[in-house]
């Protein structure tokens, strides 16, 4: 009976024989696949590593896996001379290429809220090359053709009035080449003491709207895509390595301060790094102690005149191209009157790029306003990422219960989401009620707490002038690099103050500095007459905004000579008049009034509308001046071309990115790296592999098992 049965089965395993050995076949070719695959992986895997190593500066590997090094290094130099109320600045940025190919240079890089760059010069070795400016569009056709035709050649363009990209072409393999640009900037005076502050990075903006249908599919440079709200994102989004990311190479700042204040300085302090100050006279030199610095955090010097040589009063007089330029700076002495109760509304920036330090410095600033509550004030406290959110439905009145629960609430706050600014704004704004906006027995103010990064800045400062209505908006920067372009524009649309927090140990001084502002009477309707002979004149800005106590009232005027004297008048807040008048016989020497002059007028012109769109008029009146003082501004850019080839138009040139450090103290979460960086083809080619190795493996397992 055996031997039927196993005749049998064998007649019926036939029919498996030919499936059997298409499985063998299957299974070989997948290991044979799984070889060439891993052939394939290995330089994939080399390149994402050598991207991971030096991210942000294309680090390039030979076919044999030797590193070739990075392509471009970047380190800068800042050399400043402060006289009197104006810092001159040489700006050096060094592009040295360590790659073994012809390398294109592109930088992204703040410049501090009201710099006037006037100067550019590009040295290749022993050669220097002054550029000059030129409308935005002709300085890139005349770079593009330099970079086409392989000479060395530069271009400095706008992107924001305290964001400028420098392009440099043609960097020789192994060679360095530098681009000085010279800038200039009034010191700022608040409170008895000067600040200077000089920036190195940016915080990654957050850029909001829809993605543009029209925008290119291929990456442009930034990190981000051009939006309906940010059209020009990519072009302001640098991508963003930690310090590790470059080595002790590349991205390091050395700073040389010289102040000559025109006045005894008893001392000079940094709440961002250490210094070394030697004086000399009235002259003080000041560098960090550590010498060259990373890149990572803004530079912030402040000194302090000797205790009663505080000038109350100060006027410059320059005499350029047969004009005559006028500066003066007056802090009025104004006595404080009995506080009125206020409405105060906090609004806190909670999104991702304030994760790390900088939403601790949020959180202490805000308990620090809370605690300067009075038993008559009122507040609210409004936290916003992707959402807005407020601690009250409405202002409530500061007793201890809800001051206690708002105390709680702040603790609490994390960083985490989006920079959805306006709807915040738009909460803030419309906090009062219609019979608060009538009787008027609170003085409202709203505290807007922020790193200021966020790409949208002309349509926030529309919407606050337009939201505004009889309140006042205080704007507290926050993080080792905020957005201070945004911090100051915002306070001056919102008729009120700024300050910035550099440091968690910064904030007390800083902050008890604001509110004491805030609590002080308000010089208001501020008028400035004249001399009679003075003549046709035109002084900035047109209308002062309101003055809290302790900050100057600065004018630049064109057409005023130094002879006779200045009025100055203004209400306070109890509704008397206050009036002053400047000797300007006395005015002392001042130089690059001018340039101060011609970018305030431009300013002025740009504020004429804020929707991105200016008139042919206004454009072409902005061209004019710029030319004439030789300035950046968003329609023209600085540009520098060499008349000798250096390059073979047949060798290639390539693009190389330069990365910005992430700001000091930040979350790792805000790094932001090029497009071209990825890992995505490693990934695609480590999901094939596993898929076959899964489908081999499901074979052997079918085989054995029958």
């Amino acid at each position: 009976m055996m031997l039927p049965t196993t005749l049998l089965r064998l007649e019926l395993d036939k029919p498996r024989l030919a499936p059997r050995r298409v499985k063998r076949c299957c299974e070989g070719v997948s290991l044979w696949l799984a070889m060439l695959l891993l052939l394939f992986v290995h330089p994939l895997y080399a390149e994402a590593a050598s991207a991971a190593e030096g991210t942000g500066m294309l680090e390039f590997v030979a076919a044999d896996g030797r590193h070739q090094g990075q392509a471009t290094l970047l380190n800068t130099e800042y050399q400043v001379r402060v006289s009197g109320l104006i810092a001159d600045t040489r700006l050096t940025q060094s592009f040295r290429n360590t790659s073994q190919q012809w390398r294109e240079g592109v930088f992204v890089f703040p410049l501090p809220e009201k710099a006037s760059v006037y100067g550019m010069t590009m040295r290749v070795g022993e050669r220097e090359i002054v550029g000059d400016v030129r409308e935005k569009q002709e300085a890139k056709r005349r770079y593009e053709a330099a970079k086409k035709a392989g000479k060395n050649a530069a271009r400095v363009d706008q992107q924001r009035p305290n964001l400028f990209t420098t392009h440099l072409a043609n960097i020789p393999p192994g060679e360095t080449i530098t681009v000085e640009l010279n800038y200039q900037q009034t010191v700022r005076y608040q409170s008895g003491e000067f600040e200077l502050r000089l920036p190195t990075t940016l915080t990654p903006r957050y850029m909001p709207g829809e993605p543009l249908a029209q925008s290119p599919q291929q990456w442009q440079g930034g990190w981000a895509r051009p939006t309906t709200a940010v059209p020009d994102a990519d072009a302001i989004s640098p991508s963003t390595v930690q310090a590790e990311d470059v080595g002790d190479q590349s991205h390091r700042v050395v700073v040389n301060l010289e102040i000559d204040a025109g006045l005894p300085v008893a001392d000079v302090a940094s709440p961002s790094h250490a210094l070394r100050s030697t004086w000399d006279g009235h002259r003080v030199r000041v560098a960090p102690e550590q010498g060259a610095v990373p890149m990572d955090q803004d530079v912030v010097v402040r000194w302090s005149p000797v205790r009663g040589q505080a000038p109350s009063a100060a006027v410059f007089h320059e005499r350029w191209q047969g004009e005559d330029y006028l500066l003066a700076l007056l802090v009025p002495g104004l006595s404080r009157n009995q506080n009125l109760p206020r409405e105060l509304v906090f609004v806190i920036d909670t999104s991702g790029s304030m994760a790390g330090q900088s939403i601790g410095q949020a959180r202490a600033s805000l308990l620090r306003g809370l605690a300067t509550l009075s038993p008559g004030d009122r507040f609210n406290i409004i936290q916003f990422n992707s959402q807005t959110h407020a601690l009250f439905m409405q202002a409530v009145p500061a007793n201890g219960q809800n001051l206690a629960r708002a105390r709680r609430y702040v603790e609490g706050l994390s960083a985490n989401g989006g920079t959805e600014m306006a709807p915040a704004l738009r909460v803030a704004l419309g906090e009062n009620s219609p019979e608060e906006e009538t009787t008027g027995q609170h003085v409202r103010q709203v505290v807007f707490i922020t790193d200021g990064a966020v790409g949208n800045e002309a349509a926030l400062f529309e919407q606050i002038r337009q939201q505004l209505g009889g309140r006042r908006l205080f704007t507290v920067g926050i993080g080792s690099a905020p957005n201070l372009h945004f911090m100051r524009e915002a306070a001056r649309y919102g008729r009120g103050s700024y300050t910035a927090i550099s440091d968690i140990a910064d904030v007390a001084g800083q902050l008890d500095d604001l509110f004491a502002k805030m609590q002080a009477p308000v010089l208001t309707d501020i008028a400035i007459e004249l001399p009679p002979a003075a003549g046709p004149a035109e002084a900035y800005p047109i209308r002062p905004g309101d003055l809290f106590a302790g900050e100057p009232l600065v004018q630049v005027m064109r057409g005023v000579k130094s002879s006779g004297s200045l009025g100055i008048s203004g209400r306070l807040s109890d509704g008397s008049r206050w009036q002053t008048s400047l000797d300007l016989s006395r005015a002392a020497s001042g130089t690059g009034l001018h340039r101060h002059w011609g970018r305030e007028k431009i300013d002025s012109l740009m504020d004429q509308t804020l929707s991105g769109h200016v008139g042919d008029e206004s454009r072409q009146q902005v061209v004019e001046l710029a030319l004439a003082h030789q300035l950046i501004t968003r329609f023209t850019s600085f540009v520098a071309v060499d008349s000798t080839p250096v390059r073979e138009t047949s060798e290639p040139l390539t693009t190389d990115q330069v990365p910005t450090l992430l700001p000091a103290g930040s979350s790792s979460t805000m790094l932001r790296y090029p497009q071209t960086a990825t890992l995505s083809p490693l990934l695609t080619a480590l999901g094939l592999l596993g898929l076959m190795f899964s489908a081999a493996g499901w074979m052997l397992q079918r085989r054995v098992s029958r």
